[in-house]
């Protein structure tokens, strides 16, 4: 549902119950001060799988979601052929992409098509879905209007059931929305608090965990990690997301300093090639300065070394997919 002045005591106990349904049995260690709601924001609470079931849908329709929802909790089974390292969609929006305050995807759903400014063109569902495998995922999308893309996308729609289209208000729980850090963000502080709380299950060199040679955790640097085209490469992204989401299962222990230190920490390393390298990494971080690289640190010296200065791509043979195209009504 979509609620504008939604009264304060009653938004939290929907928003609880969201966390609690994100949480997925685990037993809540840690007090979760979520932020509340503010005067006029629009809320929406996403349906889950058990609703699904229950809705009055085509059996071919509720399969389809099904597998959306498949792909999107296990996007490493399109490994080697979509994806080339070791993310899913739910490692960037958790709770089954509809937790607040972890990118919630459904929104995509029905804000789109609408202009990207990261590509400078109008974007629909699948080309935003598209991207993510792209950047995200270090991979090559499924065709636009496969099976698998169709369903992911059905999928996304399912979790905005309700909604108004184009209903471009500010939406509660949307991206990762973090302040400004009190001080400096520092690389020391950040790789300490990086061992300290976060070795555990990404490694000390940033690889991820894997169990029975499946990934567990993701990579948040090296090879199999998301390439320099990521939106999480930008450091008020990443620091929004650890505020809001990590450690994992203790949303909110981080504080907005410590999560500033961590992403200045973690994004001073290197990862593949963005996909839209020319050649040159001063040439490119200055082609796309202004609309991605102004909040991040591809092409910049940082510990010694010129970040993006390799023509390194990672698991894949290749820079760019062939999907990505540019496109205009001029």
């Amino acid at each position: 549902m979509i609620i504008r002045n939604y009264p304060l005591l009653t938004g939290l106990v929907l928003l609880a119950g969201i966390a609690f349904q994100a949480q997925a049995q685990q037993e809540l260690r840690y007090p979760v001060n979520v932020p509340a709601p503010k005067e006029g924001q629009l809320l929406h609470t996403p349906p889950t799988m058990a609703d699904l079931e229950a809705a009055k849908m085509h059996p071919e329709l509720k399969r389809v979601i099904r597998r959306g929802y498949d792909l999107f909790m296990n996007t490493q089974q399109l490994r080697g052929e979509n994806v080339f390292n070791d993310m899913n969609c739910k490692s960037c929006h958790m709770g089954e992409g509809r937790l607040p305050f972890s990118a919630p995807v459904w929104r995509a759903a029905v804000v789109l098509p609408n202009f990207r400014p990261k590509n400078q063109q109008v974007n629909n569902l699948e080309e935003r879905i598209a991207g993510c495998f792209s950047f995200s995922m270090n991979g090559k999308p499924p065709e636009y209007g496969s099976d698998n893309m169709l369903a992911l996308a059905a999928y996304h729609q399912w979790l905005a059931k309700g909604v108004p289209i184009y209903q471009l208000g500010d939406y509660y729980g949307r991206g990762y929305p973090i302040d400004k850090a009190p001080e400096a963000p520092s690389f020391e502080r950040g790789k300490a608090l990086y061992t300290e709380n976060c070795a555990i299950c990404h490694s000390d060199d940033g690889s991820g965990m894997r169990v029975n040679g499946r990934p567990h955790f993701p990579a948040v640097w090296g090879d199999l990690s998301y390439n320099w085209g990521a939106g999480i490469i930008r450091n008020f992204t990443l620091a929004g997301f650890i505020h809001h989401n990590m450690p994992l299962g203790q949303p909110y222990t981080m504080s907005v300093q410590d999560s500033w230190d961590l992403a200045e920490y973690i994004n001073s390393h290197d990862r593949p090639q963005d996909p839209r390298y020319t050649g040159d990494v001063k040439e490119t971080r200055a082609k796309y300065l202004e609309t991605f690289h102004k909040n991040g640190y591809y092409g910049l010296e940082k510990q010694g070394r010129l970040l993006g200065d390799h023509n390194n791509t990672g698991e894949k043979d290749f820079l760019k997919p062939d999907v990505l195209r540019a496109r205009t009504f001029q």
